[in-house]
């Protein structure tokens, strides 16, 4: 079955969908690995609490497949706001779900946190070409939360140590941040970044930053350490 002739729902989660948490955590895991980047675990039990917070959304398909998967985190006494953990089932991707999954979640977010400034931190690229056209645009890390119970969350990703050498100040994701207190798609119109155009510039960027990071951290690091 291609997936670009399945239809997909895109509601919030509930009750009823708990017993996807479990295969929703194992995709997760398993697309960390195929990109060989890191991201911070999560649990059957950390997606169940989210679903019956109404903090999650998902996609299903005609026959009640689960086929993706985003939630929300907030920070800073609900200052912050991150759309976290987005996941589309592999044999789901490349049909334009990623993006429908996100701007739902933008939307309760948005719904559920009128105020907040939305963030989030990738290393991918269609993901921040997602985030660039709901209105996010790129910031250093210094303009995220401070939020310690955030920051932990990094914990088991594999670059923790990379981002703990930086002082929070930098890692191999790129933090980008929507603010609703400023206009920002009025203000980047025209001189916007535009990923689609610059995807190839961008992506050598990024596999620059991942080399340069690696290779630094590399020296910082004792040889007992490493092994």
């Amino acid at each position: 079955m291609k997936a670009q002739k399945v239809k997909f729902t895109v509601r919030v989660a509930e009750e009823k969908h708990l017993h996807h948490a479990l295969a929703i955590v194992e995709e997760m895991e398993a697309s960390a690995k195929v990109r060989g980047t890191g991201i911070a675990k999560r649990s059957p039990e950390f997606i169940h609490k989210k679903m019956m917070e109404g903090k999650a959304v998902i996609a299903l398909t005609s026959s009640g497949e689960w086929a993706g998967f985003c939630y929300i985190e907030s920070w800073s006494h609900g200052k912050f706001v991150a759309n976290s953990g987005l996941i589309v089932k592999f044999e789901y991707r490349k049909s334009g779900l990623a993006k429908e999954i996100k701007e739902r979640i933008f939307q309760l977010s948005r719904t559920k946190y009128p105020k907040a400034k939305i963030f989030g931190l990738t290393t991918g690229l269609a993901v921040m070409k997602i985030n660039s056209d709901l209105g996010y645009e790129p910031v250093p890390y210094q303009e995220l939360t401070t939020d310690e119970e955030f920051w932990s969350g990094c914990k088991s990703c594999v670059n923790f140590n990379i981002l703990t050498a930086k002082e929070r100040s930098n890692c191999l994701c790129t933090a980008m941040l929507y603010n609703p207190e400023e206009s920002v798609v009025k203000k980047w119109k025209g001189r916007r970044l535009d990923f689609s155009r610059n995807s190839e510039l961008y992506e050598r960027y990024m596999r620059l930053k991942k080399s340069r990071l690696l290779r630094i951290f590399s020296k910082s690091v004792p040889t007992e350490a490493k092994k």
